[in-house]
């Protein structure tokens, strides 16, 4: 290779577990690109939502020859456009996405295929001499990428239904008071994720064991992470801004074309747990006003990015960067600009 020498990648060890993270230290160049980035490390980035992932992982990607796989457990879904914040098509023209648009709101997509999907497209990344950056702040998907898929049973959507006529009936609490006499530590992995909680139920009632309770497979490649959160004041006026922003650019015509298409069952599929569908939904139906609906979006957001900062603070036990230009700055210098 002549001319100047592009570097990819970081000195790491194996991350197959939350305890192992490594120091500020271990960030470094490792090789030149291509002699090196079969076996290096992936950089994965993370932040709460409305953090500014996005942005930067495009300013990342351009300036240093990248491409983004997502990480985000509704990206996946074409025509959930605006209430996912997902990457506009000229920002995709410019920056090569993988898992965006690959599927349709009314099939389901869960944590098993988006590891096999990301690992493929790693390995095509690599394979064709181009370098990866793995961008998202859906925990599970994250957790089940760096440190292996839970070797839990097949759902048994028998199961699932009687214990969803429980939520019904007895109310999210209830269920996780059940989970909480058993296995405490259990709770938190779930975030009060409905889906989540009934998939542990389920699998609890059919082994006498939870989920984290399970072994892992051993991942494919290794990962070092870049994790960010700017000040809780600052992230709560960009959750208010990008709700309002997205009310502005269409959000609740943008979820009537989606129920026209795909209309609601008693048993939604994944895509609309995400947040925004299900409370512009409600709003369609005639259950709250515009304004009850865009403060509905408004408190489940700032939830969320709450648990996202748990997971990151507790299960990755990574290295909070103070906002995107210090996570900037740390991966221009891992990608040697």
């Amino acid at each position: 290779m002549h001319g100047r020498r592009s570097y990819s990648y970081l000195i790491a060890p194996r991350y197959n577990d939350a305890c192992d993270v490594p120091s500020k230290a271990a960030f470094h160049r490792l090789a030149p690109l291509g002699e090196a980035s079969v076996t290096a490390p992936i950089c994965v980035l993370t932040a709460p939502t409305a953090a500014g992932k996005t942005g930067l992982s495009l300013r990342l990607a351009r300036r240093h020859g990248l491409e983004v796989v997502s990480a985000d457990a509704f990206l996946v879904y074409r025509g959930m456009d605006i209430g996912t914040a997902k990457p506009t098509l000229r920002e995709r023209a410019q920056v090569r996405h993988h898992l965006i648009d690959i599927r349709d709101s009314r099939q389901e997509y869960d944590v098993a295929q988006f590891v096999r999907d990301a690992e493929a497209a790693i390995a095509d990344i690599r394979r064709r001499g181009a370098v990866p950056l793995v961008v998202g702040g859906t925990g599970f998907y994250l957790s089940a990428l760096l440190s292996g898929l839970p070797t839990t049973p097949r759902a048994d959507l028998e199961v699932q239904r009687t214990i969803e006529r429980e939520l019904d009936e007895r109310g999210l609490d209830a269920l996780i008071a059940e989970i909480a006499s058993v296995q405490p530590g259990e709770v938190e992995r779930l975030q009060r994720n409905p889906r989540r909680v009934v998939r542990s139920l389920e699998v609890y009632r059919r082994t006498g064991r939870f989920p984290s309770q399970f072994g892992r497979t051993i991942p494919t490649f290794t990962y070092q992470i870049v994790a960010f959160a700017p000040p809780a004041e600052l992230l709560d006026a960009r959750i208010v801004a990008r709700v309002d922003a997205m009310f502005r650019q269409g959000l609740v015509e943008e979820v009537r074309e989606l129920l026209e298409s795909a209309p609601l069952t008693d048993r939604p599929t994944t895509a609309w747990q995400a947040i925004g569908y299900k409370e512009v939904a409600a709003h369609l139906r005639g259950e709250r006003s515009l304004d009850e609906t865009r403060a509905a979006v408004v408190a489940a957001t700032r939830a969320y990015a709450k648990r996202q900062l748990t997971w990151i603070r507790t299960q990755l036990r990574s290295e909070l960067l103070p906002d995107d230009l210090a996570a900037e700055h740390r991966l221009d210098e891992v990608y040697g600009h």
